[in-house]
């Protein structure tokens, strides 16, 4: 650990009065946990904070305190500009296209391009929520039942539930401590991991019916047509991955997303030891980790789709 650079970011945190945090596109659980856990503990603290996610808060953490403050965009001035969970700046969207530098890159993914002035990037870590949870007491606020029920919600997503290879004691003392300030972490757990609407379990009959399975590598598609069919709102597989990161027999889980702009959205999954899927996508500018990875590519499903489960095989020596 850096205690210089931890220093640092407290003392910046200590004088800033205006602040915007923003997360990634497609919000998932880590994204939605930092940003409020962050943001609510400035908050408490007495500061003015904005919180954007570019594409909303997801529907299925709005149930979480603090989740109608998130807004799409960032209105007037501020101070101090911070990321949290993204490996990349283009990652925030297109509204912080021309927002300058961020003053501080809080973010665990091994592929982090270190894009703010002051960045602390902790890979080890099982996510961006549980670095906060970690420092936010180091650098002077509390850690109240909102802030703890969404750094929870953060870890439990990352971590599909504490079965991630990357799982630590560590992780589950932390989690432990969360708990302690009155958390319902059972329903924590069904609400982030278990529940789905029945939109989304549509959806998920899509993808799962369009399984492939070739060369080491289990994929599923879905389109924007099985969307609407679906009736299910947002642009992402619903956490279809996870399912198809289930299936044994292979070392590597796909989900491909079509999007209504000519591009699609790549999520991958290593489902063997050793395997290392973030030099894929970071071939195609996404990021990452070892054994989680995602990217937008343009080009059409058919298009992507091919070249994708081609490189995967080409990096990965799959025959």
């Amino acid at each position: 650990m850096d205690s210089q650079l931890i220093g640092e970011i407290k003392n910046r945190l200590s004088i800033a009065n205006n602040i915007i945090i923003a997360s990634h596109v497609r919000p998932d659980g880590d994204a939605i946990g930092s940003l409020l856990g962050l943001g609510l503990a400035l908050r408490d603290a007495g500061k003015s904070v904005q919180m954007i996610l570019a594409d909303g808060a997801p529907a299925s953490f709005k149930h979480l305190e603090g989740s109608k403050l998130i807004k799409k965009e960032p209105v007037g001035g501020h101070d101090t500009f911070i990321t949290v969970d993204c490996a990349d700046f283009k990652r925030v969207g297109k509204v912080f296209e021309n927002f300058g530098q961020p003053d501080i890159n809080i973010d665990h993914h091994k592929t982090n391009e270190r894009f703010g002035k002051l960045n602390l990037i902790e890979a080890e870590e099982v996510a961006t929520s549980a670095i906060l949870t970690a420092h936010l007491p180091e650098w002077g606020f509390k850690i109240t039942q909102p802030i703890a029920t969404a750094l929870l919600t953060g870890i439990i997503t990352d971590t599909l539930g504490f079965r991630t290879s990357n799982t630590t004691p560590e992780a589950l003392r932390q989690c432990a401590t969360l708990m302690e300030t009155g958390v319902d972490m059972p329903e924590i757990y069904m609400r982030a991991l278990v529940k789905k609407t029945f939109p989304a379990a549509k959806y998920w009959g899509a993808g799962l019916s369009s399984l492939e399975s070739k060369n080491g590598i289990v994929w599923g598609t879905l389109t924007v047509a099985d969307r609407k069919a679906a009736g299910y709102g947002g642009n992402d597989d619903a956490d279809l991955i996870n399912m198809i990161s289930a299936i044994d027999g292979n070392k590597v889980g796909m989900v491909f997303v079509e999007q209504t702009d000519n591009h699609v959205k790549i999520s991958w999954r290593a489902l063997e030891a050793g395997v290392d899927v973030s030099p894929i996508a970071k071939h195609f500018q996404g990021g990452g980790h070892a054994a989680a990875a995602g990217a937008d590519i343009r080009g059409s499903l058919s298009e992507v789709q091919k070249e994708v489960l081609e490189k995967t095989r080409e990096m990965l020596n799959l025959k």
